[in-house]
């Protein structure tokens, strides 16, 4: 199983398919939720509107991309349109200490962020169990350069899942106001972590969104967000056994 994988991603043209496949779902992904978050609000869709207009451009210039660096490239300018819409998404009521201040990631240095970063963490944990359980090898991928000690294909499977298994549930828990801008944080100068309370909130809310189903287009039926993990691990293997075209297909509706 794993020699297919290696002499399959050893060829430029079935990476480089598999990247815009990918970072065309994640970036299309991000425009539906942005979308779907200011539908109703024409203040907030107005405020939102060159950045959706920048999402949208890079989505149509995916498809022409010629390498990964370009793709990269892509996906970057589309990422930072989105996330320049993540802070209108929150309500009025939102205090400022939730709110974000830029991306900072290494470490992160507000609570936005620190929430951000720790559900990311859970969900490469997750994907990177669903990928070693589905036979495949993770450190060999075909996207992501392996540049560190995270392995490129768990980095390349994750961003399917970002956006629908973290960033809408996390901004959907702030508007509510789930979270306490004092228990539920340790902040240190320089960088924000999550308390034990504030680990044990974000830790129930990703568990509540993996068992929360969606309909995934392949089967046609409605499936938890956990089982879907796994299912994309195996549609990605199918991409070179026989059964192309069936990986990065989910969408938001």
């Amino acid at each position: 199983q794993r020699i297919r994988q290696y002499a399959s991603l050893q060829h430029h043209a079935t990476r480089l398919r598999l990247a815009r496949q990918l970072v065309h779902a994640k970036v299309e992904t991000q425009l539906r939720y942005v979308l779907r978050a200011t539908r109703g609000n024409a203040e907030t869709r107005a405020a939102c509107t060159e950045s959706i207009d920048r999402i949208r451009e890079s989505l149509k210039r995916i498809p022409e991309a010629a390498s990964a660096d370009s793709l990269r490239g892509l996906e970057g300018l589309a990422a930072k349109a989105y996330f320049a819409c993540v802070p209108r998404m929150l309500g009025d009521q939102v205090p400022n200490e939730l709110r974000p201040t830029g991306r900072s990631k290494h470490p992160p240095r507000d609570r936005f962020n620190c929430l951000l970063s720790f559900g990311y963490s859970l969900i490469h944990s997750l994907v990177h169990r669903s990928i070693v359980g589905v036979g495949l090898e993770p450190a060999f991928g075909f996207f992501h350069r392996p540049r560190s000690a995270a392995a490129p294909l768990v980095l390349d499977l994750m961003e399917l899942f970002r956006t629908p298994l973290w960033e809408m549930p996390l901004v959907g828990s702030i508007n509510r106001g789930q979270w306490k801008t004092d228990d539920d944080f340790e902040i240190r100068p320089g960088h924000c972590w999550l308390s034990d309370s504030g680990r044990k909130q974000a830790l129930q809310l990703f568990e509540k969104r993996l068992q929360e189903s969606y309909k995934h287009p392949h089967t046609g039926q409605s499936l938890t967000y956990a089982r879907m993990v796994e299912l994309e691990a195996r549609l990605l293997e199918k991409e070179w056994t026989g059964c192309p075209g069936l990986f990065a297909q989910m969408r938001l509706r």
